[in-house]
Order: C-alpha cells, then structure tokens, then sequence
C-alpha cells in the first residue's frame, strides 16, 4: 500500500483518508472523535494507518486549524523535580492542575537550568500561553513568552514590577508583620534562616549583598524594615542561607548556638526551614518558645499540626494556583499585560512564639 506514496515525505491525514478510501473528515474524527465513527470504519481506517506507519495527526498541525493548543504551560528554571518536592511547590501545583483539569485544558511542566534548555523548550512547547514560576530567572522566562507572543502570568514576582501580569502576595509586608511580633514581645537578638537567595549556595549573607531569589530579597527586606523602625541594626543579625533542607539547616544552627551569645528569635522564611529547625531545637532540649521564638512563612498544613503550632504568615496557595489559570485563560495574544493580582494572606499567632528571655 506504501508503495504509491513517496517514501521519502511525510505521511499526511490526507494520504491515510485516500489510502482508507474515505473522507478527510472521518479519518480525522477516528484520532480526534472516535466515538463519531463506526465501529467497522474505524477499525479499517486504524488497520490502513498501522500498515502505512502513520502515527497520527501532527499537533502542531491540529492547533495551527484550531487556533488553540487548548493547553497551558507552566515553565521554571529550577529543576523539574524542585514542583514536585517542595511542599508549597508541591500545592500549588495540585492547585493549578486540578484547575486545569476542571476546565478540560492539558498542562505542559516546562524546565530548564541553563538558558538555552529553557529557550528550547518555551519555543517548542505546544501551549496557549505560560504560567512562569519565577523563583529566579523571571527576565528570561518573560522575554521568551515574549518571544513566542503568547500571555504570561507570573508567579513569586512579589511585586518586583506592577506593570507584570502577576498573582501572588506582599512578601515584603508579611516578613514584617512577623519581625514586628517579636519585636513586640521584648525581643532584640535575631537570626535569620533564609530560603535560598542564588543557585545552590549556603553562606551567611552582609546586608546589602545582591539576592537573585524574589521571595527570599522580599522577605528580607520586610524583616530589615520591621528592625531599623525599632533600632535594630540589621547588620548585627546573622542572616544564613540555607538549601531549605537538613543538610544546610542544622550546620547553620549549630554555628548559631555555639555562640556565647544566641538568638532569643528566629526567623525562618518558609514554614519547611522553621520545622526543620523545630525538630533540632526540641532534640537538644531548647525549649520553644520559653527558650527561643521562632517563626516561618507560607501556611503549610504542617505548620498547624505542629508541636507546638508554628506561628506563620500563611498564604492562600490553592487561590494563587486557580487564579493563575482563570487569567491565563482570560487573556488572549492581544491582552498582553493583564492587571497583577496581589492576594491576601493572613497572619497566625501559633505557639512557636512568647516573651523574650531574660538574657
């Protein structure tokens, strides 16, 4: 049967409906529409297509005649794995799956470490527009939705640029919502754990030094704001940065305690760094809050089944993963910039914080 076509071009859906002896349209509705199709039709024009070796429509083709991909993209620079792992990543991104799947739309999860993997895969993917998680990174994912003229909503931007198409919260003032509650109850000696601020380093940071990481830069410049209204100097509280795992974390503790002179407060910017700090903490009988305060940021449910309950700014993750869809659906090639969206998050007083000790 192979034999009248060219071996050398690529088999089309018309080559299968002539081949087949039927309509384009029914060779087109067995892929798309089998259930339009009799059963003995559909069978023999799937018998003629296995003995051409046709594999079926070719995408690209199906939504260039449609005019959708009917499919969204969600494209960061971190590891694939990191939104699947991380326990905020890991809900928004049920959050923004289940969206999807309500709506009846396919996800495309788009990854690149190096610049040109990342370009690659945004001009290729096959996508109504792009969810960008912009942990860091976000000048390059913008520019190559850009490139592909299609609508962009970011994510974790934090209000770097209010002329962005955006969902998400104020980092800056719930970090400083939580460093003026320990300001409050008497506390002057502060450490910081923070979430990572450039690609796979853990350090203790100057105030001052260049952070690539919009979230980690934001909260922690809400905490210096909360500090210097107060007096305290920023540049006397250890600020570490930590891969927000235990490899990194306890190391920075232990340095932390070895001090002759330890923090009275901690402040973790992400739930997942305070628990892990929690655990340590209550292994060598440091008693929380008696004898240090600590607190962290996202609002994870395992925040609140916590012993004692972690005191948090807690976002509305599941909101941020369904609003990001709806304006990403909302919008169109000609609605390029949609307003940003900053959602409210809520501040939960736990268990994990009490006066300052009386050092």
């Amino acid at each position: 049967m192979r034999s009248s076509i060219d071996p050398k071009r690529k088999l089309t859906l018309g080559d299968l409906a002539r081949a087949a002896k039927v309509s384009k349209g029914t060779a087109s509705n067995v892929f798309n529409k089998p259930g339009l199709v009799r059963p003995e039709v559909r069978d023999h024009v799937r018998t003629v297509a296995k003995e051409l070796g046709y594999q079926g429509p070719d995408p690209k083709g199906r939504m260039l005649s449609a005019g959708r991909a009917n499919a969204i993209g969600v494209a960061t620079m971190e590891p694939l794995a990191y939104l699947f792992e991380d326990p905020f990543a890991r809900r928004l991104m049920a959050a923004i799956s289940q969206a999807c799947q309500e709506r009846g739309i396919g996800l495309s999860l788009i990854s690149g470490s190096r610049e040109e993997d990342i370009a690659w895969t945004m001009e290729s993917a096959l996508v109504d527009g792009f969810i960008l998680f912009c942990l860091t990174g976000a000048k390059k994912l913008i520019q190559r939705s850009r490139d592909r003229r299609l609508p962009f909503i970011a994510l974790d931007l934090g209000g770097s640029d209010d002329r962005l198409p955006s969902v998400g919260i104020d980092n800056r003032a719930g970090a400083r919502t939580l460093a003026q509650h320990l300001l409050d109850l008497g506390h002057r000696h502060f450490a910081v754990l923070a979430m990572e601020m450039a690609a796979n380093r853990f350090q203790q940071i100057e105030v001052g030094e260049d952070v690539a990481y919009h979230a980690s830069k934001l909260r922690l410049e809400g905490t210096f704001t909360a500090l210097r209204e107060r007096s305290v100097d920023p540049a006397t509280v250890p600020v570490i940065e930590t891969l927000s795992d235990e490899a990194t974390i306890h190391p920075a503790l232990e340095a932390l305690f070895a001090a002759k002179s330890h923090p009275t407060a901690i402040i973790a910017q992400s739930d997942l760094i305070a628990l892990i700090t929690l655990d340590w903490l209550s292994k060598r009988g440091i008693a929380v809050p008696k004898d240090v305060s600590l607190v962290g940021f996202d609002g994870l449910p395992e925040a609140a089944a916590a012993s004692p309950r972690l005191t948090t700014i807690a976002q509305p993750i599941a909101a941020i993963g369904r609003r990001a869809v709806e304006k990403l659906l909302e919008a169109s090639a000609d609605t390029q910039n949609p307003a940003p969206e900053c959602l409210e998050t809520e501040f939960i007083v736990g268990k994990t914080t009490g006066p300052a000790p009386d050092l």
